[in-house]
């Protein structure tokens, strides 16, 4: 689902980035003058100049730390309501800007993405965002930009549970993120981001192959039978468009896609965006499957009617269609990896994890 379907009064919120660097200007501007501005005012990367509430407040000797309540607006984030902590340190004369990851925000293990081994998981357009508060309100109030700024998530390592941010490996917690500052009811674009951050990781690891499923069941039994680490398992979901497109740009020796027989049919069609508001399973191009294998004309009829995908594959019984939808969907997902010079197959499963079909693997941008 985009923008572009939903209906134009939802709300959008704000990003961890663009709350951790209202609440990093606060502390900042408490640690030079002794008062937290509240409202307090920062810059996103479009220009615009939001205010954002203060949530606590605390100002110590040599350390001051103010909190933003995370307004999602109407995306269903899993951090919307999150409190956003920056506490601000004075450092010695040439430290610069230091940051930290505090409780409930992560740490980067492993190689493949913007930030390198080690680091705090604040994400590059974040930490610029934080970096241009802090000089604009140094501007103002004057003080050194020689600080540490820790950010922290108060139960941000639970939530983080409901991320991808372990199998991407970073642990103890939250990434603050955000290119704009800004959240977009859903854009799906943390999804898609995190669909290309898990190929870079397992590029980055040296992995040769990497599988995109478009669930769990489908995951877990890809796993299963090419025997892959989790780092090779990307969660595309209905982006497998998405997901091909980037391997097109950053590609990886073998790629498999897994799926169930509804969303591999929908790829066998044609379609690189799997979402049910994209396209629905056509029945007559089924049928058609069947009627290239020999069905009778009373059991095309009968596919054309089918309640499902589900239902389709269970009347042509014996006649191969899933190996036909995944000969298809290698057709399709070829044209989109055009150029990336790797191999591909697809495989379909059922709701159990069963294998219905696979292709070989084939080579494909050339």
């Amino acid at each position: 689902m985009t923008a572009t379907d939903l209906p134009k009064n939802l709300r959008r919120g704000w990003t961890t980035g663009a709350c951790a660097t209202a609440a990093a200007r606060a502390a900042f501007e408490a640690l030079q003058t002794g008062h937290f501005p509240d409202p307090v005012t920062i810059t996103l990367p479009n220009g615009a100049q939001p205010a954002f509430a203060l949530a606590m407040q605390d100002l110590q000797a040599g350390m001051a730390q103010a909190g933003v309540i995370k307004d999602a607006g109407d995306d269903p984030d899993v951090t919307h309501g999150a409190l956003v902590v920056a506490r601000v340190r004075k450092l010695g004369p040439g430290s610069g800007i230091c940051f930290r990851a505090g409780p409930g925000v992560g740490t980067v293990t492993r190689p493949g993405l913007p930030l390198p081994v080690g680091e705090p998981a604040i994400n590059p357009v974040p930490r610029k965002m934080i970096a241009l508060a802090l000089a604009q309100a140094a501007a103002l109030v004057g003080g050194s930009l020689d600080v540490e700024v820790e950010i922290s998530i108060p139960g941000g390592e639970k939530l983080a549970e409901r991320t991808l941010n372990g199998r991407l490996g970073i642990v103890g917690g939250l990434s603050i993120l955000g290119t704009t500052g800004i959240v977009v009811p859903f854009s799906c674009a943390a999804w898609i981001d995190s669909i290309h951050r898990g190929i870079d990781v397992a590029r980055a690891m040296g992995l040769t192959h990497v599988a995109g499923s478009t669930g769990s069941t489908s995951e877990a039994a890809v796993q299963k039978l090419y025997d892959l680490p989790e780092s090779a398992l990307i969660e595309m979901g209905d982006f497998v468009g998405g997901m091909l497109k980037y391997l097109r740009k950053n590609p990886v020796a073998r790629v498999t896609i897994a799926g169930g027989m509804g969303k591999m049919s929908k790829l066998g069609q044609g379609l690189l965006d799997l979402h049910s508001k994209r396209g629905e399973v056509d029945l007559h191009w089924l049928a058609g499957l069947a009627r290239a294998r020999g069905a009778a004309p009373d059991l095309i009829a009968q596919i054309t009617q089918a309640n499902s995908a589900k239902h389709a594959f269970e009347l042509a019984q014996g006649l191969d269609i899933a190996g036909a939808v995944a000969q298809a969907a290698f057709t399709t997902a070829a044209k989109a990896l055009a150029g990336a010079h790797c191999e591909l197959n697809i495989v379909i499963f059922d709701r159990e994890g069963g294998r219905l079909a696979s292709t070989e693997f084939a080579r494909v941008g050339g």
